[in-house]
């Protein structure tokens, strides 16, 4: 990103399946992008056999509208952060919650975020450098926007909470 867009940061939030979790996080103040994906798997084909990647969503937001902690507060908000490998019924290691940055001042603040909690020893939420991303295939992208009764593990009433 350019000096411009200097403001503009870049996390990647694993928490179960991607559609609601965009679908969350694409509303949320400071955020400007998001895009459904797979983090540090190993492979750029998406018809490859299950390669250890975890279904996230790249999410950009400017830093003077959004804070990590701010956005770790939200995140909290449709995670069950003590649930190893499953949100809801999905269930492997595909659905596993993290949270990815290339950025380390990214990863140390979210580990300061759960850290702060007085449930942290509790918390599976794997906190590491992104390695690799591959984009979705186009189906998955803002796929509850576009299908709005499809099924989803976050309920309605938290899903769209911050709406405008």
């Amino acid at each position: 990103m350019n000096k411009e867009n200097s403001h503009l940061n870049e996390i990647y939030l694993a928490g179960g399946c991607l559609w609601g979790v965009q679908e969350f996080v694409r509303h949320l103040p400071g955020v400007t992008f998001t895009e459904a994906g797979r983090a540090n798997g190993r492979e750029c084909n998406l018809n490859a056999e299950y390669d250890g990647y975890a279904e996230c969503v790249r999410t950009r937001f400017s830093s003077t509208e959004l804070s990590i902690p701010e956005l770790m507060s939200y995140f909290f908000e449709i995670i069950d952060p003590y649930s190893l490998n499953r949100q809801g019924p999905d269930i492997g290691l595909k659905y596993r919650t993290g949270v990815y940055s290339k950025n380390p001042s990214h990863l140390t603040e979210v580990r300061e975020f759960i850290d702060a909690r007085e449930d942290s020893n509790r918390i599976v939420v794997e906190v590491l450098p992104l390695l690799f991303y591959v984009r979705s295939a186009e189906e998955h992208q803002d796929r509850l926007t576009k299908h709005p009764m499809e099924k989803c593990h976050i309920p309605k009433k938290i899903l769209l909470k911050h709406k405008c």
